[in-house]
């Protein structure tokens, strides 16, 4: 079984390192896509350091650049790896306004459109995979509680998405999670619609004391040094990913969210398919 983790430059600290390490104890071949190599290879050691029999590869990604995803699907497209799982895991979150080398908002080019395009370009390699191995594919989004308690109220500013004066660091980042589950919603629907035996689902980890906040100053503070008491560790942040990519009481499960390991309700704005489709066209538009 082959996994493809997309990490941000918190590689060495983040959810998606422990991901990586659970996945591999339980025999997954990880290829950890990385904006930083050196982060990377330093998890990798950890992970093969505990886990002598783990397979794991390193590959350079940098998702806020279409170009950077665009390359890293050639290269692995043309390795000729398999791919049964795919979790959309990088993020970036409360950043001042910047834009991404595309000249598109940096939280939504991230954590959203970087995920949007490479998921629809290694999707026809884990059809292949799917279709050989006889074994149901799984496209995770890793999503945040955000996405009803940050995002702007419109949810999506398709009309302002690069708009600096109406900018919010925090309700653009609830916009991008609320992005992620419209996304896995409608590639979802159109899975089912093609009988495609991959799902797509999404899901929060739970606020974990991680340098995801590391931009937010004072808070950021606070955080480290207080968050170990009211917050999830690592290793509870990842579990539900885990549970996810891999649970076989999930099998055929697609378009959810869920929460501790459960499936969980979400709002109407994120159940909402005009606006999911909305979400796609919108973003296939911006990756031409």
């Amino acid at each position: 079984m082959a996994l493809l983790l997309m990490y941000d430059d918190r590689a060495s600290s983040g959810i998606g390192a422990e991901t990586s390490r659970v996945l591999a104890l339980r025999g997954v071949h990880v290829i950890m896509a990385v904006r930083n190599i050196t982060a990377g290879k330093d998890v990798k050691e950890e992970i093969v350091k505990e886990i002598p029999a783990a397979k794991v590869d390193v590959m350079e990604l940098d998702l806020s650049s279409l170009a950077s995803v665009r390359k890293f699907a050639s290269v692995f497209i043309s390795s000729g790896r398999s791919l049964n799982i795919l979790i959309n895991n990088a993020g970036v979150v409360g950043i001042p306004f910047t834009l991404s080398t595309d000249n598109i908002e940096l939280q939504f080019a991230t954590n959203h459109l970087g995920h949007f395009l490479l998921t629809n370009l290694l999707l026809d390699k884990m059809k292949e995979t799917t279709y050989k191995t006889k074994r149901e594919g799984k496209i995770v989004n890793v999503s945040s509680e955000a996405y009803c308690t940050l995002a702007y109220r419109e949810g999506i500013r398709f009309d302002k998405i690069n708009d600096p004066k109406s900018y919010g660091s925090f309700g653009a980042y609830g916009q991008s999670k609320l992005a992620n589950i419209l996304h896995a919603c409608e590639l979802a629907r159109r899975l089912k619609e093609e009988g495609v035996e991959i799902t797509a689902n999404s899901l929060h980890p739970g606020t974990i004391t991680t340098n995801v906040f590391r931009h937010m100053g004072v808070f950021y503070g606070l955080v480290s040094k207080f968050g170990k008491f009211i917050l999830k560790n690592v290793q509870q942040g990842a579990s539900t990913t885990c549970y996810v990519a891999l649970h076989p009481q999930l099998k055929g499960i697609s378009g959810e969210y869920f929460w501790d390991n459960n499936l969980a309700t979400t709002t109407a704005m994120a159940r909402d398919m005009d606006l999911a489709k909305r979400l796609w066209d919108f973003s296939m538009d911006l990756v031409k």
